[in-house]
């Protein structure tokens, strides 16, 4: 993200001192200081003159030095310093601070560029228009210096003063850049597409100082590269809010703020929460560059924004509603609050056990079961307990899939009538089919009559006995009083046979 600031403003600074300043000056020259053995009319206000010819000719090598199409900033800071050794008092000593901040900018110096400038802005727009009779010289002047605090913040260590004084200049030149490519400004002639042009790269060079600074202070404290360090990021961030307090249009302060909510996840849960809501800030704030994202990165932190939500919420519902709240709040509202999935996971299961508590207790029990553990957790916790559930009902629920009579001391045989096991298939949500999982044997008593297979049955039970392959628990019935399930009458039996009856001898016959 820094990376993507510094090239931002190395682009924005070839743009002006290039193309922005030609094009102003090539529709005002800079007026050539007064000839100082012209004659002036007595009753005319004074006007501003140089002392002499060697100053007159000083400040004619300052002009050409400044010449924006092959400007010597070098020789304009020697010739500048020869000017005010040689005269320390003169009438143009606004002017030569307006050349100081070229010299000073264009040589690589943006700290003595924003001291020199600083007098010059005292007075806003007015002020400024006294000191420098020539708005060709005022735009540049200003224009240098709001690339001066956009460098010295990119690449040095700006003191509180030069920060107040680059801030000062970007304001100033965003006011002073309306007045001058204005379509009644008669000074300078332009196309309207001309004028339109030119005040959209003031207005970006201006915009573009001002994040950087808004910026500085925190990522001063991240450093460069930037800090990944938890602790790090937490001393940046106070700053960041105070940026995105002070800009709260800009994406791309709530993207530097949301970097560092993100870089301290593994701190607080709370600010990896605090991260997405900047993330959608920082896309739903389509500005554009300085201050907003370009296409290619709004895309690019849409995307992750996306993939971070997901992650944290378990599916995208919600993130529209997440995006229309980023809107109208540069910071999280009060209470704001992403649900995990663990958390509606969570939810969602204690909604499902209170709606389907006995399925819900089967499921715990089956689970366990399944696992590599299940035998242990059966002898060692299941066996012999008593399942039970609360409030008169039944603890567990399922549907008759078979009866069994099994005498003493023999195997079970399937019966048709009077039962002592039932075999109970407990089906899971998506589940169906008749396999038995619980064997219901019915302690020294059994059922007068039958059930009917597929019936519903309720039980409360002691687990006696478990196999895993096939999976069967059985679980004991003391009486009738913790079994619920419809009985029928037993089909009455068959009539018995009649004997045959031998046919009578006939009488006479032998």
């Amino acid at each position: 993200m820094q990376k993507y600031l510094r090239t931002w403003s190395r682009m924005a600074a070839v743009a002006v001192l290039g193309a922005a300043v030609m094009l102003v000056n090539a529709h005002y020259a800079v007026a050539a200081p007064q000839d100082p053995t012209a004659k002036q009319d007595a009753t005319a206000k004074k006007q501003k003159a140089v002392k002499d010819n060697g100053e007159y000719d000083i400040y004619n090598d300052v002009i050409k030095d400044a010449d924006v199409n092959a400007p010597n900033y070098k020789k304009l800071v020697t010739d500048l310093d020869t000017w005010a050794q040689k005269y320390p008092a003169t009438d143009y000593k606004d002017e030569r601070d307006a050349y100081y901040v070229q010299g000073y900018a264009g040589s690589g110096q943006p700290g003595k560029a924003l001291d020199a400038v600083k007098a010059l802005i005292a007075g806003d727009v007015p002020g400024i228009k006294a000191k420098l009779s020539s708005g060709a010289l005022i735009l540049p002047t200003l224009v240098l210096a709001v690339v001066s605090a956009t460098q010295i913040c990119s690449t040095g260590k700006p003191t509180p003063d030069q920060l107040d004084t680059g801030e000062k200049a970007a304001h100033l030149l965003l006011d002073y850049a309306k007045e001058w490519f204005a379509p009644d400004n008669k000074s300078v002639t332009m196309t309207d597409g001309q004028r339109t042009q030119g005040l959209k790269q003031m207005q970006d060079t201006a915009n573009g100082a001002l994040l950087q600074i808004a910026l500085y202070p925190a990522l001063s404290i991240l450093g460069n590269p930037p800090s990944r360090d938890a602790a790090t990021c937490a001393k940046a961030e106070p700053a960041f809010i105070k940026a995105l307090q002070d800009r709260p249009d800009s994406g791309q302060i709530a993207l530097q703020l949301a970097n560092t909510f993100f870089c301290q996840r593994a701190v607080s849960s709370d600010k990896l929460q605090q991260a997405v809501f900047e993330y959608a800030r920082a896309v739903v704030e389509p500005l554009g560059p300085p201050f907003g994202l370009d296409a290619a990165n709004q895309k690019t932190f849409d995307d992750f924004l996306k993939r971070t939500y997901t992650s944290l919420h378990g599916t995208e519902q919600g993130l529209a509603e997440l995006k229309d709240m980023a809107k109208n709040s540069p910071l999280p509202p009060a209470g704001f609050k992403i649900k995990t999935a663990g958390e509606i996971a969570v939810e969602e299961q204690a909604k499902f056990q209170k709606d389907n508590p006995q399925l819900a207790m089967w499921m715990g029990i089956e689970g366990q079961l399944l696992g590599d553990g299940g035998p242990a957790y059966f002898e060692g916790s299941l066996k012999d307990a008593d399942v039970h559930g609360e409030n008169g009902a039944k603890a567990l629920k399922g549907k008759v899939v078979g009866m069994l009579l099994k005498p003493a001391d023999k195997p079970a045989k399937s019966a048709a009538c009077n039962p002592n096991e039932l075999l109970v298939a407990i089906n899971l949500p998506n589940q169906t089919g008749d396999t038995a999982k619980v064997k219901l044997h019915l302690e020294n008593w059994a059922l007068k009559g039958k059930v009917e297979n597929g019936a519903d049955v309720q039980w409360d039970g002691v687990p006696s006995g478990f196999t895993k392959d096939p999976f069967l628990l059985t679980m004991d019935v003391a009486d009738k009083t913790k079994l619920d399930v419809a009985i029928t009458a037993c089909p009455p039996p068959p009539p018995p046979k009649k004997s045959a009856v031998p046919p009578a001898k006939k009488k006479g016959v032998e």
